[in-house]
This record gives structure tokens, sequence and C-alpha cells, in this order.
């Protein structure tokens, strides 16, 4: 989730201030992500460091609050933002459920069948919670509606696809252990040659 580009979108509409910002933030996106103020702020030190914001004194006025403007260069990372897709990458993300799955596969005495029957339940739980949400809403009456229902169709698609990859992930783990394939991998005995640092890196990065 791109807060950066997202609050730069946020101010292409107008100056707000850091409260305003986050209200905006989350009211757009059904306070799905929920921000904390300190968050706000060091995202729009980062902005104004990096030209593409700037404080807007006419909007401050005597007032508590620090207004906030779009700069030419930030309008021009909201379009490019807004005009090219979200990076996917085909090597395996750092997901923790699939990470969890792969290592106790290779482990001796887990009962992956049953690691994956809780995961389902969990998932399946989120799903009915999320379906229950978006029924109680009905049809979306205002744009912030929209948005919401977005994000939610969004969360419910996602744990859709996680319980259809657990029930393929159990098929495909009974299979493998009926061909004699479950067996717990141990550890390995041969000696592992330390990397060599590099240069300048400290000692944390030399193991």
């Amino acid at each position: 989730m791109s807060i950066r580009q997202s609050f730069l979108a946020i101010l292409d509409q107008g100056p707000c201030y850091g409260y305003q910002l986050r209200a905006e933030f989350e009211g757009r996106t059904g306070a799905t992500w929920p921000l904390n103020i300190g968050q706000i702020y060091t995202t729009l030190d980062r902005l104004e460091r990096d030209g593409l914001v700037e404080r807007d004194d006419a909007s401050s006025g005597e007032g508590e609050h620090i207004y906030y403007r779009i700069t030419a260069k930030g309008h021009d990372e909201v379009a490019a933002w807004l005009g090219s897709p979200v990076p996917r990458t085909t090597a395996a993300p750092r997901d923790e459920l699939a990470m969890k799955l792969a290592i106790a596969v290779t482990l001796p005495g887990v009962d992956i069948v049953a690691l994956i029957q809780t995961q389902r339940a969990a998932t399946f739980k989120v799903l009915q919670e999320l379906t229950r949400s978006k029924n109680a809403t009905g049809p979306a009456t205002s744009a912030d509606d929209l948005a919401w229902q977005l994000v939610v169709d969004s969360l419910l698609f996602q744990a859709e696809a996680e319980i259809r990859w657990l029930d393929h992930s159990e098929t495909t783990l009974v299979r493998a252990a009926e061909r004699g394939l479950g067996a717990a991998l141990p550890l390995g005995e041969a000696p592992v040659r330390r990397a060599r640092a590099a240069r300048g890196a400290g000692p944390e990065a030399r193991s």
C-alpha cells in the first residue's frame, strides 16, 4: 500500500493538514488501513524533503494547523502513479502463510493437514465476517461507500483465493504422501561456508 502516493493524490485536490489528511485517507479506504499521526507527519516530512509538497502559508494563516499543498513535481508523480500498474513479480513474496507451510512440510512430526484445516477455518471465518459486513451496508450511495466496497471486495477475493490455495495444497500434500514424498528434511551435515562480507558491512552482516 503506497501511503506516499495516496497522500499526494489526496493533496492534488487541495491543501490539507495532517489530521485532515488522515481522515481523508481513512474515509476513502474504509478505514481498512488505520494510520497513526506520527506516520502521517513522517510521510509529509519526506514528501516535503523530496519537493513533492510544500507548506501552504496562505491556508495555514494564524490557525493551529499547518497545511500542505502539492507541487508541480508532486502532481507529476500522482499522474505517473495513476497511469501505471502496481508492480507484480514472479518471485515468491514473503507471505507468512506460504512460508509457514513451506517450512512445516519439511519438519518431522508436524500434522500438515491439520495445520491447513486450522488455517482454512480461520480464513473462512474472516470471509464470513467480510460477507456479512458487505451485505449489511447494501448498495453504495456515495463515493465513500463505493471506495469502501472496492476495498472489501478485494479482501473477499483474497480470502476466497487463499481458501482455494489451501484446498489445492492439501490435495497436493496428500498425493505426495501417497507417493512417499512426505518425509521430513534432516539438517544438512555438510559444512556451509561463510559468505564473504561485503566491503564496509557491519559484524551483523558477516554470518
